[in-house]
């Protein structure tokens, strides 16, 4: 996949089919956008994800700052696991907050060479978000393009939206907020240096500092599954801390942690991917570093034995 980003001087020269959006969490909705791409793909077209480097509506301050489903970062690990050919990551400057919709649709149909627009029925774009899927459709037969517009799918009468899925996450249900996504919820990075309490009770973790605007799920201990790509891409089983470690001393910042069942290699520097499949209790204070190590233990027995079951699941099916 070819990544475009940090210029609003973008061009592709073969003809596309291109879906716009934001697509924070790339979810199952996104997923069944995602398909009409692909059947355009067979008829000769490259596929195009055109989306902004930011969030627009923290660009203009409409609403309150929402902590992101993706990093930017994410999103290209994900669109190159669905075989997308470009992703353009365009920086949200005045020019485009102000351009008006009309001149928004010539300007990616020009660029893009844009032969077929896949857009959801909530998709707004250009100046006070006047521009539509209405307007897209108006415009088709001036600039030669054809929009196919895609209905929202549902579970429990309601929309798969981002929204839905960052509101299951923060109140903890993260295996459902999987369900929705159609793959788990995920977080990744490079392993840092922590202070290195779990070696001391011989329970060594792998430390990861989320970027700041990544949503986290309430802190607390979840069952884990993740991949450590510089050892070939190893999977491991896991128990996670994300949180700040309240009985350790002192200002600790939110990080996520990593016990990984049958691993006690060093892999500080290495980047990794910890997948979330449940939560298995909140975060609390312990009185002594005894009683953590204690129910780090407990933790551990629960974490393996539910992890292994979900193996034996997965294998079976």
């Amino acid at each position: 996949m070819e990544y475009i980003r940090n210029t609003t001087d973008f061009h592709i020269a073969p003809e596309t089919v291109v879906s716009l959006g934001k697509f924070d969490g790339i979810h199952r909705g996104h997923g069944y956008l995602l398909e009409y791409l692909e059947e355009k793909k067979r008829t000769g077209l490259k596929t195009v994800i055109f989306t902004f480097d930011i969030p627009p509506k923290r660009q203009i301050g409409i609403g309150k700052e929402e902590k992101v489903l993706t990093t930017n970062e994410e999103k290209v690990r994900l669109f190159d696991q669905y075989g997308i050919d470009y992703l353009v990551e365009c920086p949200f400057t005045k020019e485009l907050m102000h351009m008006e919709p009309e001149d928004f649709i010539e300007m990616i149909v020009r660029r893009l060479n844009i032969k077929s627009l896949v857009v959801g029925k909530d998709f707004h774009f250009g100046k006070n978000r006047r521009g539509d899927h209405r307007m897209l459709e108006r415009f088709a037969d001036t600039y030669g393009y054809e929009v196919e517009v895609v209905d929202k799918i549902q579970e429990e009468g309601r929309d798969i939206s981002s929204t839905f899925i960052r509101e299951e996450i923060s109140a903890g249900r993260v295996a459902h907020a999987n369900e929705l996504l159609g793959y788990r919820y995920f977080v990744q990075g490079i392993v840092v240096h922590g202070n290195e309490i779990g070696r001391t009770l011989n329970v060594p973790t792998a430390n990861l500092i989320p970027e700041e605007d990544k949503l986290l799920p309430p802190f607390g201990v979840y069952v884990t599954k993740t991949t450590v790509f510089d050892k070939d891409g190893q999977v491991y089983g896991g128990i996670t801390n994300v949180g700040c470690k309240p009985t350790i001393e002192g200002v600790n910042p939110v990080g996520v942690e990593t016990h990984l069942f049958g691993f006690d290699d060093q892999i500080y520097g290495a980047r990794i991917k910890v997948e979330f499949l449940d939560m298995v209790r909140p975060e609390q204070k312990f009185h002594s570093l005894e009683e953590l190590k204690e129910q780090m233990l407990k933790d551990i027995q629960y974490g393996e034995k539910y992890y292994t079951n979900i193996t034996k699941i997965t294998e079976i099916c």
